[in-house]
């Protein structure tokens, strides 16, 4: 079987074809994405909004009650949010005002999307290394100042698990033309929401904050992701990008999402303590291994450095259906370094045990 750099992670699809086995039978912990299933009151309300016939017309192009929702959730003027399909499309046009500002600066290792976006405006861009050791320390301080135009920032930080500072973040603001900030996990990190930086939008304009609603519910088929920052940035997105660029179930799912305040805490909740239980305990399991060696995280995926290559390993796990994230595919990582993310205890401890059949 050829292994290949998976540049993402998550195409259980693919991979369930290759390996001959059924999707349900595959832990995928190559993809940070909740385990838990929709709010049943989701689920409903999906169902009855393809029942009464709202798929049949086109999407709000204004996305008025979408905007609505969300400014209200972050107390952020509708004006200033664009809600987009998946954070990537917003990364996208990021990128564009980042190319219009002179050369970006990509803390490596870090999420290969951003550079993906900066190649559809031929923006420059360069790899800034990020130190491969931390302490445990809830949050942490950033940790580089690149003398660059633009910095791209992820909260918590991906591959890593770092939680880096609000004042920390705060303070580059004054350095740099514009700051692309990615909190697509924050508010899966139990306190996370107190190192957000979304309110400074509405006193700096080089600021823009992209979020994500596929992490905490499980929904990446459905793309929701949205934008903040200064309102005239916007409407040049707006004129420039596809007409429709959200489908209407999405925008259902993001209103009742984002209005139903007890629904989004109670999934909140739920997840926090998920993290804190599981995350602890995958950890200390790791931590019984003599040749690999995982670093502290904060939110729901876990980095580990082997002594040695680890794509036998990756290889040999796949074939008992339990997908790990090669991490080649991040700048400054090599086969030594792979990611897991958090499962439920049992496949959490069906991860552990086949790591115990393999590291003897």
């Amino acid at each position: 079987m050829k292994l290949e750099i998976d540049s993402h992670g998550g195409n259980i699809e693919t991979e369930a074809r290759i390996l001959n086995l059924g999707t349900e039978t595959i832990i995928d912990a190559s993809a940070s994405i909740v385990p838990f299933k929709l709010p049943r009151k989701l689920t409903n309300y999906l169902a009855n909004s393809i029942h009464n016939g709202s798929i049949k017309f086109y999407p709000d192009r204004s996305h008025y009650e979408m905007k609505n929702a969300i400014s209200k959730w972050h107390n952020i003027d509708p004006s200033m949010i664009l809600p987009g399909n998946g954070a990537s499309e917003l990364f996208t046009w990021a990128a564009r005002d980042a190319g219009l500002n002179g050369i970006s600066s990509l803390p490596s290792p870090g999420f290969g999307d951003y550079e993906r976006a900066l190649k559809c405006w031929n923006a420059p861009f360069t790899h800034n290394p990020l130190p491969l050791s931390w302490s445990d320390k809830k949050t942490q301080e950033f940790p580089i100042k690149p003398k660059t135009n633009v910095l791209w920032i992820t909260n918590p930080h991906n591959p890593t698990g770092q939680l880096w500072s609000r004042s920390s973040l705060k303070s580059l603001l004054t350095n740099y033309k514009l700051v692309i900030c990615d909190e697509a996990f924050i508010s899966l990190v139990p306190g996370g929401e107190n190192e957000s930086i979304i309110d400074l939008t509405k006193k700096h304009n080089n600021l823009i904050v992209i979020r994500s609603l596929t992490k905490f519910f499980g929904i990446a088929g459905l793309r929701i992701g949205y934008a903040i920052t200064n309102s005239d940035r916007l409407l040049e997105w707006k004129e420039l990008r596809d007409p429709w660029p959200i489908n209407t179930l999405a925008i259902k799912a993001t209103n009742l999402i984002m209005n139903d305040s007890n629904m989004h805490m109670k999934r909140l909740n739920k997840i926090h303590r998920w993290i804190k239980k599981e995350g602890t305990w995958l950890y200390k399991n790791l931590s019984d291994f003599s040749t690999i060696k995982p670093l502290p995280s904060t939110t729901n995926f876990q980095l580990v450095k082997g002594e040695t290559s680890i794509l036998n390993l990756i290889k040999n796990l796949k074939k008992r259906g339990i997908l790990l994230r090669d991490c080649r595919s991040f700048i400054n990582l090599d086969e030594n370094w792979f990611r897991i993310s958090l499962q439920k205890r049992e496949q959490n401890i069906r991860i552990i045990n086949a790591l115990k059949d393999y590291i003897k």
